[in-house]
């Protein structure tokens, strides 16, 4: 009896051992381990440690990173910055500099092409789309004043970035125009066409009618807001969307406008060039997904002459579209003087 006692506390003894080591061994794994309190501490960014994650290969993708993590944005594009010289003595240079993949800038008056790459490749354009939106509502002669209010259906759109306007905010068809084409509020935009006559079906029906009216003959349009990437269409066609949509005045003051008051919020022009004194900007949209890059299309007046420039799938720095109609404006520039100068001899 006394030998079989000893045995077995030999083997406890024994067992106590490899508890203890195994215990040791979990808390020396588990001090290895990343916390959860480390991804949260003020500017961090997933980024930083992980950039092969899908959506740090994007700039669409690093502004909903930024967002969500409070990181600190990217360094702006030089060139977008308010201080930027818009004239150049070295034209090529600016073209080499260029990142959207596609550019047209056209005289609306001439049809002359002042400047082109890829202009007829079909590509998403991103909430370029509420453009079309815009149009579509306008010269539906709806009641501006009539009140709207935002559902469920509007606020639960794939969108990474969340729309400021809350289920059940009440707001006149004015103010949804506005704040889609100012601040590219997407929950505005669907809700316009939601509550268009005959509802979001022939919304769509309308937005392609309108396409085909205006000759944008390889555009197609599938929803209002520009998240689906199924809204294509090339350079070439936002020429005329863009001009159209500076005939019209009401689609003219609000997507030029530096900010708009509504629901005790302020909203921003998406578009940074817009306000600058050195800019006059007719009609103006931003837009952007990861397939559509960085998106620009305005109607400018330069040098006399009223000129589309459409800039589409911008990559690189923070900014760049804008930074690419700052580089646009020298190119056109330096032309403009140069044929000034051959006139005069």
């Amino acid at each position: 009896m006394p030998g079989v006692l000893s045995l077995k506390l030999k083997n406890s003894r024994w067992a106590a051992g490899l508890v203890t080591l195994f215990v040791a061994a979990v808390l020396t794994m588990v001090a290895g381990w990343p916390t959860v309190a480390a991804a949260q501490v003020p500017n961090f960014h997933p980024c930083n440690a992980q950039p092969a994650l899908p959506i740090c290969k994007h700039g669409y993708g690093k502004r909903i990173a930024i967002k969500r993590w409070g990181a600190r944005p990217e360094p702006l594009d030089p060139d977008a910055a308010a201080k930027a010289s818009l004239v150049t003595r070295n034209p090529a240079a600016e073209i080499k500099k260029l990142k959207s993949s596609t550019v047209i800038v056209q005289d609306v008056d001439t049809s002359e092409v002042l400047f082109a790459r890829k202009e007829n490749l079909v590509r998403p354009i991103a909430s370029i789309t509420k453009l079309m939106m815009a149009l579509v509502v306008v010269d539906a002669d709806l009641p501006m004043d009539e009140m709207i209010s935002i559902g469920a259906e509007d606020s639960k759109i794939a969108s990474e970035l969340p729309s400021r306007l809350s289920v059940g905010t009440s707001l006149s068809r004015s103010d949804l125009l506005h704040l889609a084409l100012t601040a590219s509020e997407n929950s505005a935009a669907h809700a316009l066409g939601r509550t268009y006559p005959g509802g979001m079906a022939a919304f769509v029906v309308a937005m392609n009618a309108k396409a085909q009216a205006l000759g944008m003959t390889d555009s197609r349009f599938v929803e209002p807001t520009g998240l689906s990437n199924d809204n294509v269409a090339t350079a070439k066609d936002l020429v005329k969307l863009v001009h159209a949509a500076s005939r019209r005045p009401l689609v003219r003051r609000f997507s030029t406008a530096v900010k708009h008051e509504a629901a005790d919020q302020t909203f921003q022009n998406t578009n940074m060039l817009v306000g600058r004194s050195n800019w006059t900007i007719l009609a103006s949209k931003t837009g952007t997904t990861r397939e559509a890059g960085g998106c620009l299309v305005m109607l400018i007046q330069l040098g006399g002459r009223n000129l589309a420039v459409v800039l589409l799938n911008a990559q690189g720095q923070n900014g760049s579209r804008f930074g690419d109609a700052v580089r646009v404006q020298r190119i056109v520039n330096s032309q403009m003087a140069a044929n000034m100068a051959l006139n005069l001899q």
